[in-house]
């Protein structure tokens, strides 16, 4: 699908992760394995966070009915807690874009392919 919105993107994206994290919550019940919630839903992009947040932005969005409502939802029933990630701390972005050398060196070292910063 494409989207002429990075929010309505990054929005019908979260609309889903949402659901298998429902999915995954109710295989863990049934195996009887706790876990804790509510999940930790990280996000680089602060308008979905606020769409999430707020209902009055819910308003303004069209075409997201369906998602607005289930990560609403969740919201409120306190399943997921959205939260910001700035770009630069997002660990996809060593893979898929060239970051400065001190990003790329702390990215490297916390996926764990180096014990140390490298002098």
């Amino acid at each position: 699908m494409v989207s002429r919105s990075s929010a309505k993107a990054k929005y019908q994206s979260m609309g889903v992760a949402v659901c298998e994290l429902l999915w995954l919550s109710y295989l863990l019940r049934a195996l009887h394995i706790s876990f804790t919630t509510p999940v930790q839903f990280w996000c680089d992009n602060k308008a979905v966070i606020h769409i999430t947040a707020n209902p009055v932005f819910h308003e303004r969005t069209k075409n997201l009915d369906i998602d607005c409502h289930t990560v609403r939802d969740q919201f409120k029933l306190g399943f997921i807690h959205p939260s910001f990630v700035p770009g630069r701390d997002k660990l996809v972005d060593f893979f898929t874009k060239s970051p400065p050398v001190a990003d790329f060196v702390r990215l490297f070292v916390k996926l764990g392919f180096a014990p140390n910063a490298p002098s």
